[in-house]
């Protein structure tokens, strides 16, 4: 007999035959400790998160997704939700609850005349890059391709098309979701809007979404991209030149600034492995030869350690820091909004990066705006729309030996680095222990999610996330 925690705060005793007929009415299966694959369902990209769910449920469709959350409803069991297992926070997975599992629903279905693609819960930004591209067709998502694509959109989602085309969430048509009631509903502008404005940045508070439908852009397949690597002593001048590269840049092109230790690449010298430097990594959106004149400007600074923007697949590209970020270590996220970069923040941030506690650890600065800044504030749940620049203090190492050191420099430069911030949060950067509460991430538009929330989840059904609690 398994034991699993209740709404209310105590524990049920659930019997294997109610877990039988469950798992006999599902297409997908129930998972109990002791297997392969309940231990492979429970893994989280971020390895700081171990815990251990009663059992799984592993849906392989919306009816799945429908009985799961009847029977944790009916029994009054917590569940948590897991669809890529990227989030840094670790939400997906909680002890003693219930977890739904959503990672094998991986569908991507593109149709290139109308330039939609329907795309099921589990699936990766590697898998949505593939299909779409194989048509030249992309949509705004992240920068990472394991990535998963639920969080990512129900956060909000920027990468190197967002100063183009806007955020992920800018290009959600329609979603299908299923709500704390065990109902299937279609959500778009034209049917039950105020469900589809919440879920644009409102995170899993409403329901569990089944299937996105986004609008699809013309794209690739090569985009004029790559790396600029200069020494981090050179950081001062070149940040502060890259701000007003930014400040003028056309929509197509976004440039992030990223300080670490240097890794092994094949293409800086040796004698640089392991030395800290300031890279910036650029990409255009538009044809080639006009993306060699819009980064001009940014190639022209300093003298680079090395230089490699040339033309690649935009499959490629989307993959190209899959080797920094794998599965498996350590990691620990802290975030800022800044509408600019003034000399004090940029001596600030360089502080920081003298004093990284693993060769891991990075802080990168994402360039944003352009066609994302068009958006009000008040049109989707996701408020921030005037900031410049979004900050990530991306602290990583394998050692649990030094979670402390690492936590607290992070948590150091986040508070160097607050006078100068918008006082926002991206939602999907905050961390399980985020002191700042998650209204901070919503401002003036959180008083509608909470009423949202009310009507479609009063009980608080949905709450392992970053909660917005029901009015």
């Amino acid at each position: 007999m398994l034991e699993a925690k209740i709404l209310d705060g105590g524990i049920l005793a659930l019997k294997q035959d109610a877990l039988d007929m469950l798992g006999a009415s599902l297409r997908g299966n129930v998972l109990v400790p002791g297997t392969s694959d309940y231990d492979e369902a429970r893994t989280l990209w971020n390895s700081m998160v171990d815990r251990k769910p009663v059992f799984v449920i592993r849906a392989l469709g919306a009816s799945d997704v429908q009985k799961a959350v009847n029977f944790c409803r009916d029994n009054g069991l917590v569940m948590s939700i897991r669809s890529g297992g990227h989030q840094i926070a670790g939400h997906a997975v909680a002890d003693g609850t219930v977890l739904l599992d959503l990672s094998h629903m991986r569908s991507v279905h593109v149709d290139a005349k109308a330039k939609v693609a329907r795309v099921a819960p589990g699936a990766l930004l590697g898998d949505v890059d593939r299909e779409t591209q194989a048509h030249a067709l992309a949509v705004p998502v992240g920068i990472n391709s394991t990535t998963g694509i639920a969080g990512l959109t129900l956060g909000g989602g920027f990468g190197w098309t967002t100063r183009k085309w806007g955020m992920t969430i800018d290009n959600l048509l329609s979603a299908e979701i299923v709500t704390a009631s065990g109902d299937i509903l279609t959500t778009s502008a034209s049917s039950h809007p105020d469900l589809f404005w919440a879920i644009r940045g409102g995170g899993g508070n409403f329901g569990i979404v089944t299937s996105f439908e986004f609008g699809l852009h013309d794209l690739g397949p090569e985009v004029l991209s790559g790396l600029i690597v200069h020494p981090i002593d050179a950081a001062p001048g070149l940040l502060s030149e890259f701000s007003k590269i930014a400040d003028s840049a056309p929509d197509e092109l976004t440039v992030w600034s990223v300080m670490r230790k240097a890794p092994p690449l094949p293409f800086l010298p040796e004698e640089w492995h392991g030395r800290e430097v300031l890279i910036f990594a650029a990409c255009f959106t538009g044809a080639i030869k006009d993306g060699e004149k819009a980064m001009a400007g940014l190639r022209s600074l300093g003298t680079p350690i090395a230089d490699v923007i040339s033309p690649h697949a935009f499959v490629d590209w989307q993959a190209a820091f899959d080797p920094l970020l794998t599965p498996g270590a350590r990691n620990y996220w802290k975030s800022h909004d800044f509408d600019a970069l003034p000399s004090d923040a940029i001596q600030a941030l360089l502080d920081g990066i003298a004093t990284l506690p693993d060769p891991a650890c990075e802080v990168f600065i994402a360039h944003i705006g352009g066609a994302m800044a068009r958006v009000a504030v008040n049109e989707t749940a996701y408020p921030q729309r005037s900031s410049h620049f979004i900050m990530n203090v991306h602290t990583r190492w394998e050692d649990p030996a030094k979670d402390k050191d690492c936590i607290e420099w992070a948590r150091a430069l986040y508070d160097r680095m607050k006078p100068y911030s918008t006082g926002s949060a991206y939602v999907n950067f905050m961390p399980e222990d985020e002191e700042r509460p998650v209204t901070s991430a919503y401002g003036d538009n959180g008083p509608r999610l909470s009423q949202i929330k009310g009507k479609y989840d009063p009980g608080n059904f949905f709450r392992l996330n970053h909660n917005i609690l029901p009015t």
